[in-house]
């Protein structure tokens, strides 16, 4: 199954130099997927961060599910990177000794995984 691009940050790249890029995955509600697949997804002002040992997306907004009842989620929610300890760890390095932002660029659905 191919890649299903969902949004772009073309802002970034006009905005930053882009000096390598990193695939992580996110970690989800199922209202969440639901809008990613409906196409609707911003990360216009998205940024990344690392916390306590753990890569976390920031300002990313996914609409709320059109057909989401009372648990439908929280637009612009805090969501959690999925990455190896040790891309972690080289993320921190970079970002505390060179002053880098970590910048997401783009969202895409591959075998079904929001990435």
């Amino acid at each position: 199954m191919p890649e299903q691009t969902v949004a772009l940050n073309r802002r970034a790249r006009h905005d930053y130099a882009i000096e390598d890029t990193l695939e992580a995955g996110l970690v989800l509600t199922g209202t969440e997927i639901k809008s990613i697949r409906a196409g609707r997804a911003n990360l216009a002002e998205a940024y990344a961060r690392i916390e306590h040992g753990e890569a976390w997306l920031i300002g990313a907004h996914i609409a709320p599910y059109e057909q989401g009842n009372r648990n439908n989620h929280e637009p612009t929610r805090t969501r959690k990177l999925l990455l190896h300890k040790d891309q972690i760890a080289e993320l921190v390095g970079r970002v505390q000794s060179k002053g880098f932002t970590l910048v997401p660029l783009r969202l895409y659905i591959r075998d079904g995984h929001a990435k």
